[in-house]
Order: structure tokens, then C-alpha cells, then sequence
């Protein structure tokens, strides 16, 4: 799969931010400074993207895409990690971005979750 529109689909998120970390090789995407994606390599340096995701949601993906497998070096119950020169469609990887996103801003304070709905407003 071609899955060049990654970047530009996690930074329309709203307030979101992105960030290379040298010490992982990875570009992160952050919202309220909490990491919601993170994209680079496995041990192997092939191309993952890491995402957030409902345990149930997790345990499915897994179970149906041989490309999606439990998160690299992170919390094997919430996060997976998805190869890149996979085949997972296009609408499933904005579906996990999606989740990740909100299961992280769900996570803010309230203020901060309120200020994220009023940018929505404002920039719609």
C-alpha cells in the first residue's frame, strides 16, 4: 500500500503537532503533548506507524491484518503497530489514526479538551 498521506492526515487533527525524537529515529504526533501516533521502524528498521487503540479494537485488527501486530516497544493491550509496506486499506489506518486521536484527547483535562472542541468550532 502507498500510505504517503499519513503526515498530512495526522497533522489535520486538530491541534495536533509533530516532532522528531533522535534518540527513537521517529516522528511523533502529539496532541496537549501526549503522543497519540508515532511513526519510524522496528527493530528490523522497517516502517511502522504506532497507534492507540481499544483493547477489543486491538486484539481484532490483529487477528484480521497479518500487518498489524501488538505495539513496538510500547503497551502491548492499547497500542499496535502497523507496517507500512503492508496491505491494511486505507479507510482501516484512518480508522486507528481516528481512535488513537480521540482516546488520547480523552485523556486531557477537561480545559485542554475544551480548548481542542473550540479550535474545532472556530476553524470550521
Amino acid at each position: 500500500m502507498n500510505y504517503e498521506w499519513l503526515d498530512e492526515y495526522c497533522l489535520s487533527k486538530k491541534g495536533s503537532q509533530k516532532d522528531f525524537k533522535v534518540e527513537w529515529d521517529a516522528t511523533r504526533y502529539l496532541i496537549g503533548g501526549k503522543m497519540f501516533a508515532m511513526q519510524g521502524g522496528d527493530k528490523d528498521k522497517k516502517a511502522i506507524i504506532t497507534l492507540k487503540c481499544d483493547p477489543l479494537f486491538t486484539r481484532s485488527l490483529r487477528e484480521n491484518y497479518q500487518h498489524i501486530v501488538a505495539g513496538y516497544y510500547m503497551n502491548k493491550e492499547h497500542w499496535n503497530s502497523l507496517y507500512l509496506d503492508g496491505d491494511v486499506p486505507d479507510d482501516i489506518v484512518k480508522q486507528m489514526i481516528d481512535m488513537s486521536y480521540e482516546l488520547v484527547v480523552g485523556k486531557l483535562s477537561k480545559k485542554a479538551q475544551k480548548e481542542i472542541r473550540e479550535e474545532k468550532l472556530s476553524l470550521s
